[in-house]
């Protein structure tokens, strides 16, 4: 790699430094933000949200920051992209505060948290999952395929799988998807949304288990994705791609308790 010149070096700081202020700009307002949820926990849930786009904001700028040092030094910029991953997870953090974080459990287990947030309507809802979504692909993209981040990535993109469905509202689901419903265009988008990344969840963590960590959990984690995928299904009235779920669940269950027994087997030998 070639050395880079004290030249190059100083055009690409001067350059970097409006995004280096509105870094600190946002995380001057996530402290006061912060600081205020304190002291008055009253709109708590919406003021998380803004905390929520305020960090894909933050990983936007450190993300700039890294393409202008791939450009103009050629090399990445892994403070900047570290610095972007930690965004992101901060992101979701804040919506797992608002929404939880639960997986294959009943509606009603997280309805009310749900409510507390009645009126972030389901365009905003949908805008922000598309916005979270695409933040988590261009940070991978910009690590690239050999990063030792690889398999953190599968933690993160399953739990931006759970907020997106915690944060769709099932209640009201199956009206907002009549075509005269002035939300359905949202609704169902976020919907086919939603199924697709919690497949993806269940997808990743098998290919986790089975290519890296051998780990029961991962597996475990696989198939309440699969479990969450089918309830919304159900309560959708998709019975067919229910079933289809159901059946993967199924030999999924089958083949854990398969490598469970194998596992205790292993472990029982003198």
């Amino acid at each position: 790699m070639a050395k880079i010149s004290n030249e190059a070096r100083h055009l690409y700081m001067e350059k970097a430094k409006r995004y280096k202020d509105a870094v600190d700009g946002l995380l001057l307002r996530e402290k006061n933000i912060l600081v205020v949820i304190e002291k008055d926990p009253n709109g708590a849930s919406y003021k998380r949200l803004i905390l929520a786009d305020d960090m894909l904001n933050l990983s936007s700028n450190y993300g700039v920051m890294n393409s202008m040092s791939t450009v103009m030094l050629g090399v990445k910029n892994e403070d900047a992209l570290n610095e972007a991953r930690k965004a992101l997870y901060k992101s979701v953090i804040y919506l797992e505060e608002i929404v939880s974080n639960l997986i294959d459990v009943p509606y009603s287990e997280y309805e009310e948290k749900l409510n507390a947030i009645s009126s972030f309507d389901p365009a905003r809802r949908y805008g922000m999952v598309r916005k979270l979504g695409l933040a988590i692909r261009l940070v991978e993209d910009a690590y690239g395929d050999n990063t030792k981040w690889k398999w953190a990535f599968v933690e993160l993109e399953a739990r931006f799988a759970a907020v997106s469905k915690n944060l769709f509202d099932l209640k009201n689901a199956v009206a907002n998807m009549d075509m005269r419903a002035p939300d359905y265009e949202s609704t169902t988008y976020h919907l086919r949304l939603m199924k697709k990344l919690l497949m993806q969840a269940a997808d990743r963590y098998r290919e986790k288990y089975e290519l890296s960590t051998n780990r029961i959990d991962d597996f475990k984690q696989a198939i309440s994705f699969l479990g969450a995928l089918r309830r919304i299904d159900v309560l959708t009235g998709d019975r067919d791609e229910a079933e289809t779920v159901k059946k993967k669940a199924d030999i999924w269950m089958v083949k854990l308790e398969a490598d469970q027994r194998r596992n205790e087997e292993t472990v029982k030998r003198p």
